[in-house]
């Protein structure tokens, strides 16, 4: 892994041997053993902000934010001057302060970056449009898109597969270096990583098999959906497998659609698509549901009835 050392002092040959070994054990999953060497560093170098921006780091994978907290703000404190702008040092602290809600702090942190925030006492509320996000990264994971809320905090849009243990509507922190791409209307967009839930959302994922005569047919219900207040997405269009490699990298969208998502494990899989351009419509789609269980067989039904004979719905079931 990369040492992130900006050499604006020259640190001793232990400081570096002592990061670098730091560093090779993060790689390995040995983040105790790793947070040792890195509070030596701190130690052997403590007026050097990169020993504390490592140790930042380090608590950051631990998710330890009161520490990263800490740690961070001693990194900063010993900034050169006049390099705050596009430092990573702000970077992590303010996702360490988004995380803790310390949102005077976050509004400090993305100021000092760079980025324009406007003030406020409450969450940082910024435009920032839609974005992929890769959920559960070290697990079942699978990109979906979402809306920014601000620099760390993404608001899920898609219908995440029941495997992600991840819901419309939730809220999650995500990591600033992007791993990959994906292309919707020409567009490139940075695949950010989910780094922990940040707000669950209350409403339930169901999984319906649907009877849909035509696309027209598909698409009433998830307009139905919409003007309720949830949402329905057709996974047998918008799910694709990939591979790890493939996923990391630069991808088209399917169809050009924000609402593609990617699941993907570690195998040699190529490519797999459940829908490619110009294939012929299949009747029968897998649809997710998001909305309270309650009101989903009654929003089926009401479809159902507008064209009763070319739509039709079964095994309907709450899977997250």
């Amino acid at each position: 892994m990369k040492i992130f050392n900006r050499a604006r002092q020259r640190p001793s040959a232990s400081w570096r041997q002592t990061t670098d070994r730091a560093f090779t054990l993060i790689g390995d999953g040995r983040l105790d053993d790793a947070g040792a060497l890195l509070v030596r560093a701190t130690d052997l170098e403590p007026w050097l902000s990169d020993s504390w921006f490592n140790l930042a780091l380090l608590h950051k994978f631990r998710r330890d934010w009161d520490q990263a907290r800490a740690a961070g703000l001693r990194a900063v404190a010993l900034l050169d001057r006049g390099s705050g702008a596009g430092a990573p040092d702000w970077w992590n602290l303010g996702i360490a302060a988004t995380a803790l809600q310390d949102w005077a702090l976050a509004r400090r942190a993305w100021q000092a970056y760079g980025l324009r925030v406007p003030a406020g006492d409450g969450p940082v509320a910024l435009d920032l449009g839609t974005t992929p996000v890769r959920l559960s990264p070290e697990g079942e994971s699978e990109v979906v898109w979402g809306r920014r809320l601000d620099p760390a905090r993404v608001e899920v849009l898609s219908i995440p597969l029941p495997s992600s243990g991840r819901r419309w509507g939730e809220v999650v922190l995500h990591d600033g270096s992007a791993h990959g791409e994906r292309v919707a209307d020409g567009v490139p967009y940075p695949v950010f990583d989910e780094i922990e839930l940040w707000a669950p959302s209350p409403v339930p994922t169901h999984v319906v098999l649907l009877q849909a005569a035509t696309e027209g047919d598909r698409d009433g219900l998830e307009r139905l959906v919409s003007e309720a207040g949830y949402a329905a997405e057709d996974w047998t269009s918008s799910v694709r497998l990939l591979c790890r490699a493939c996923s990391e990298s630069r991808m088209a969208a399917d169809d050009g659609h924000s609402g593609a998502h990617d699941p993907h494990d570690d195998g040699p899989l190529g490519h797999l698509s459940h829908h490619a351009q110009g294939e012929l419509w299949v009747p029968e789609r897998e649809c997710g549901l998001a909305a309270p269980t309650g009101l989903v067989g009654e929003l089926l039904d009401r479809w159902v009835m507008a064209a009763p004979g070319r739509r039709a719905y079964r095994d309907l079931e709450e899977v997250c």
